[in-house]
């Protein structure tokens, strides 16, 4: 017997199993849920003999002429097949499933004796270093007691010696005792002899005298004796005390041995105790092995089994695999065929729908495409007059711009506070500038106390010291569009040293969020640029940086370093110019073509770093020179016929500064006295500009005279006044204050827009 379905629990005989395969005929085999009238093998069972039979069986129909009854008995047979070919899947599932089991018992198994040998390993090397550190600590004690005992015995050797020293000192005193009995004895003598006999006194005498010296000598060897004895009795003392200390620690060896000898007792019988475990973990990994190829036999004799199963299956599974096939292509070519009329009408169905629709369709498209066409016309002609309104609305946009710009005043001043530093703090919490909040001066008023005294001042804007740098550029981003739409713009930044122009100016290096005037004008230029070229715009812009050092210009973008040097035998001579139409040139001034803010960027950079600056005691890094940033703008339109021209000039002033205050000497001297002599004569124009006097003093200095265009002229200015709140700048703020008050009251000339109608070459060239 194969083997069994359901576990075994129904096993059938050969002779059930034959009269299964023919047909169920047999009245002793019963049917149920698992039998071969139902849908599974159920619990019946097969031998080699069976499959035998069951292979061999030759179909007769009774009539053969008989399809039907033939197909039916085919059918028939196919299902007892089916039958032997589940309970053989079955079968070898079942097997392939024991084998499975039976290699991960094998393999857990493997894996276990694995970590119990790999354990004894550790626990053996772990035993074995415990004993080797034993052995050491034990020798070392033997040592340390072996030194012990040598040193107690020198000791005690040294004891005996003073001892018997001792004793002969003694000795010594005795016998020095003796013989100063006899001298006394032999001077009561000699004494005696003295009274009888006169004439040898003299001898008796030097006989005294040198018994007399001899008793001093003894008594000197006495107290010496006594002093030696003395140090004897304190080294005896000493020599006591270390013996007991030696005693105590020999006593505490003792126990520290006697604890060393106990542990290594333990440790042994720790070590037979582990080594009899590993005798035991050694039989069990043993008796694993032994089992483990108990189970290697029987994988492979089940393999083998399984090997004969898979041939005889695969015999029967290629017959009935033929006999399948065959039933199955002429279900196939019947259901075929059906399924073809079926689809021949459903199409000649849908053709005659399709064919209706199309009519209708073709219909509904001519009347689509002629809407289509009318609405394409209609949209056109909607497209061209947007875009005439789309020119006609940036023609009025850029008049109301201005328009705007123009009633606001032709010089407007704008005054900022640049936030507290950390070492200026405010005495007695006084604050010497406030901001007023009435409705009229929010926003736009400023107040400064000096010894009491309350100047208030008014202007365009006033920004707090906590107003961002995006706050200030958003207030002059009409100025800057105004350069675009052709005009003439200076925006510059004044102020005493250390008041915060060049962070106004040029903004922190590598910050994104405290970008200055000067980086956010050009961003927004060129993003302008990108929109105006929808409109037909096309833009050219070039860029030039000089400074006014000592009354001396200096090109920032020369490539000729020693050109910009003042002091050298070549020195470039600059020289300005005014034309006709109010526009300033700077002859054999580099002027450099760009096409992007980045370029800007890094020629900004490049001029930073040849700019003149100092120490001074207002400010660490102090702006020695007036810094003059130039950006021309040329546009075209092809479409308009149209050309402008405009001017951005942005300005970052050197500080203003008292010398008493400065503490300047030498070269920071001299620049002081060329600086505080041009923002003088500033402060000349500007008075003679309220005052419309009829003579203007521009050409006093060359910062004026290059200014005179954006002073006196066409342009369109803004002053960025900028103010200390410490109090120790309390009068330079008033000074500064009262400046841009006076600026803010002058008129000049309403500008101007440089545009013509008639199509020029877009390239200009500059003086």
């Amino acid at each position: 017997m194969v083997g069994t379905a359901n576990g075994g629990k129904t096993p059938v005989t050969p002779r059930q199993a034959f009269s299964v395969v023919n047909g169920g005929q047999d009245p002793g085999l019963r049917t149920g849920p698992g039998s071969i009238t139902g849908s599974g093998c159920g619990a019946v069972q097969f031998t080699r003999e069976d499959v035998d039979a069951l292979l061999n069986v030759k179909i007769k129909a009774k009539d053969k002429f008989n399809l039907k009854e033939k197909c039916e008995l085919m059918m028939e047979y196919i299902k007892k097949l089916r039958v032997c070919v589940k309970w053989f899947q079955d079968s070898e599932g079942l097997l392939s499933f024991e084998h499975e089991k039976l290699k991960k018992l094998f393999e857990s198994a493997e894996k276990k004796s694995n970590e119990m040998e790999l354990l004894m390993n550790a626990k053996e090397e772990e035993l074995n270093a415990i004993i080797e550190e034993l052995r050491a600590n034990y020798s070392v004690l033997q040592e340390k007691f072996i030194k012990e005992e040598s040193e107690k015995l020198a000791a005690v050797e040294a004891l005996m010696t003073e001892k018997n020293a001792r004793m002969t000192a003694e000795s010594s005193q005795a016998s020095l005792t003796d013989d100063l009995e006899k001298a006394q004895k032999e001077c009561l003598t000699a004494n005696q002899k003295i009274v009888s006999v006169n004439d040898m006194y003299k001898r008796l005498q030097e006989y005294n005298t040198s018994l007399q010296q001899y008793n001093s000598k003894l008594q000197t060897e006495l107290n010496q004796t006594s002093e030696t004895l003395s140090r004897v009795e304190r080294e005896k003392a000493a020599l006591m005390e270390n013996l007991s200390n030696l005693k105590g620690y020999h006593e505490s060896q003792q126990e520290q041995l006697a604890s060393t000898k106990a542990s290594l007792e333990e440790s042994m019988k720790l070590k037979d105790s582990l080594a009899s475990e590993v005798v035991c973990l050694r039989g069990d990994l043993q008796q694993v092995r032994e089992d483990r190829d108990r189970q290697l036999v029987l994988v492979q004799d089940l393999t083998a089994e399984v090997e004969q199963y898979k041939e005889c299956t695969g015999k029967s599974a290629v017959e009935l695999g033929t006999l399948t096939s065959r039933s199955i292509e002429l279900e196939a070519t019947c259901t075929l065929q059906t399924d073809t009329i079926k689809r021949l009408q459903e199409q000649i169905a849908t053709a005659e729908k399709k064919l209706e629709l199309s009519d209708l369709s073709a219909i509904e498209t001519r009347e689509g495409y002629k809407e289509q066409k009318k609405l394409n016309s209609e949209l056109t002609i909607r497209l061209a007059e947007a875009e005439l309104k789309v020119i006609e609305g940036e023609a009025l946009r850029k008049k109301l711009h201005n328009t705007i710009l123009e009633l606001k005043g032709n010089i407007r001043v704008f005054c900022r506070v640049r936030p507290l530093l950390l070492d200026e703090g405010v005495e007695n919490g006084t604050k010497t500038i406030s901001f007023p909040t009435t409705t009229e001066a929010l926003g736009r008023g400023i107040e400064v106390v000096q010894q009491g005294q309350t100047h208030p001042f008014m202007f365009d804007k006033v920004f707090m010291p906590q107003a961002s740098q995006e706050e200030v550029f958003e207030e002059i981003s009409q100025l800057v569009q105004s350069a675009l739409d052709g005009y003439k713009v200076c925006i510059f930044a004044y102020g005493q040293t250390g008041s915060g122009k060049t962070h106004t100016m040029m903004g922190t290096p590598g910050s994104y969020d405290d970008k200055g005037l000067i980086p956010r004008s050009l961003e927004q230029i060129f993003e302008a640029r990108e929109r105006l070229k929808e409109q037909g715009w096309k833009y050219e812009m070039q860029v030039s940086m000089l400074e006014i050092y000592n009354e001396t210009i200096r090109d920032l973008l020369s490539s000729n370093k020693s050109s910009a040097i003042e002091g050298s035998g070549n020195k470039q001579q600059y020289t300005i110019k005014h034309d006709s139409n109010g526009n300033t040139h700077v002859s054999d001034l580099a002027i450099v073509d760009v096409r992007s803010s980045k370029e800007v960027s890094f020629l900004l950079n490049r001029a930073a770093q040849s700019r003149s600056v100092g120490k001074t005691q207002m400010n660490e890094q102090s702006s020695r020179s007036h810094f003059v940033f130039t950006l021309r703008i040329s546009g075209v339109n092809e479409v308009l016929e149209q050309q402008v021209q405009g001017v951005l000039n942005l300005i970052d002033l050197a500080g203003s500064e008292r010398l008493s205050k400065s503490g300047s000497t030498g070269d920071r001297l001299r620049e002081t006295q060329a600086i505080n002599k041009s923002l003088s004569s500033l402060t000349d124009v500007i008075f003679a500009l309220a005052k419309k006097e009829e003579h203007i003093p521009y050409r006093n200095s060359k910062l004026t005279y290059l200014l005179q265009p954006c002073l006196g002229g066409d342009s369109k200015t803004l002053m960025v006044v900028n103010v200390s709140p410490a109090p120790s700048s309390v009068n330079e703020s008033l000074c500064s204050l009262r400046f841009a008050a006076r600026v803010n009251a002058c008129e000049i000339s309403i500008p101007r827009r440089q545009t013509t109608m008639r199509y020029m070459e877009p390239r200009l060239s500059y003086g």
